[in-house]
């Protein structure tokens, strides 16, 4: 471990042996390797054991109750439906860790470039099959038994979305003075896309549902980062897979994939206007791009992580395309231009 010498790095050795002996998940000979983590405060390591296969520890900050952890809660939920997600393999809440099935390092992100135009269809064919999968059997099994069943994008959460990317993007990583009336402008305008949003039908959402989400092990997407699911639009999923940041999707896959997600949702029922179920999915993408952007100015200037500049003109491109597309939002256009050119 790189930074073994720090006295963080001596406690999160330390952390991690205790486990290891107490769990018989490895032996004392495994090599201990940092993994690259979220935007969140856990760490994670690759354990490689002398003989047998790899495991993956998360560490919290702290003492963790496992019982009552959402990431537990719903991946119980996730097995039912059944959706390919780590198994879990072990976890102490004394030492704050939980030993995860090691799923590889290949994000569906990392692999499109090298997958050929045939493996780069059938793997989005997939994702997409796997959000149908979500919605249906996650209306079976609705239960308050797991918390995301308890928790929605409600008006509530959506503005405060909204909100997240004014002061995080626009007056944050932009530098902007937002006047007052401008202010109560931007309020108005995000009132009516969270109120239209937090009316649709509700279906259980992973919530983070994108390429770096999404890992290829033994040729099948495996899903990881779920314990923020909740309930939202049917269109939420897809459009975190089809408006994501970190790749670029010609409108015609988009098109294509759209078509197949309305196909298999309609395979026992009365079919969607596609029109309407478009209009919807813009209006989804542009509220979770401008949160998007909101998320990347926090990381860059919060959190001094600038790996995120990289993603801002693809997220701000998909924006404007919607802001564009729909007159309803000329007003909307209109303040955003005034302080961020590329929505101009």
């Amino acid at each position: 471990m790189a930074d073994q010498r720090t006295a963080e790095g001596i406690e999160i050795r330390d952390r991690i042996d205790r486990f290891l002996r107490g769990s018989a998940l490895a032996d004392a000979r495994a090599r201990v390797v940092p993994l690259t983590g979220d935007a969140s405060d856990r760490k994670y390591f690759r354990i490689i054991p002398s003989d047998g296969p790899s495991i993956v520890l998360a560490l919290h900050a702290g003492p963790i109750e496992f019982s009552t952890l959402p990431f537990a809660n719903v991946c119980t939920l996730f097995e039912r439906i059944p959706l390919p997600v780590p198994g879990i393999l072990g976890h102490s809440d004394e030492l704050g860790i939980i030993a995860l099935q090691d799923l590889g390092d290949v994000t569906l992100q990392a692999h499109l470039g090298a997958a050929s135009p045939t493996e780069h269809a059938a793997l989005y064919r997939q994702a997409v099959s796997l959000i149908e999968l979500l919605q249906r059997r996650g209306d079976e099994l609705q239960s308050n038994r797991y918390i995301a069943y308890t928790i929605a994008f409600d008006v509530e959460k959506l503005t405060w979305e909204l909100n997240f990317f004014l002061k995080h993007f626009v007056e944050g990583y932009r530098g902007v003075a937002l006047e007052a009336d401008e202010r109560a402008a931007f309020a108005g305008e995000f009132a009516g896309i969270a109120s239209e949003l937090a009316r649709e039908h509700r279906v259980l959402c992973h919530r983070d549902y994108h390429s770096r989400n999404l890992m290829l092990h033994d040729g099948s997407l495996h899903i990881i980062d779920f314990q923020d699911a909740r309930m939202g639009p049917d269109t939420y999923d897809l459009v975190s897979l089809l408006r994501d940041s970190y790749v670029d999707i010609a409108d015609r896959e988009l098109n294509e994939l759209i078509a197949y997600f309305l196909a298999l949702k309609t395979r026992d029922g009365a079919a969607e206007d596609e029109t309407e179920f478009r209009r919807r999915f813009d209006l989804m993408a542009l509220q979770r791009n401008l949160k998007a952007l909101g998320t990347f100015g926090y990381q860059t200037i919060a959190r001094g992580n600038t790996v995120y500049i990289q993603y801002m003109p693809r997220t701000l491109r998909y924006a404007r395309t919607n802001l564009e597309k729909y007159p309803r939002f000329a007003r909307l256009r209109e303040l955003l231009a005034a302080h961020v050119e590329e929505l101009a």
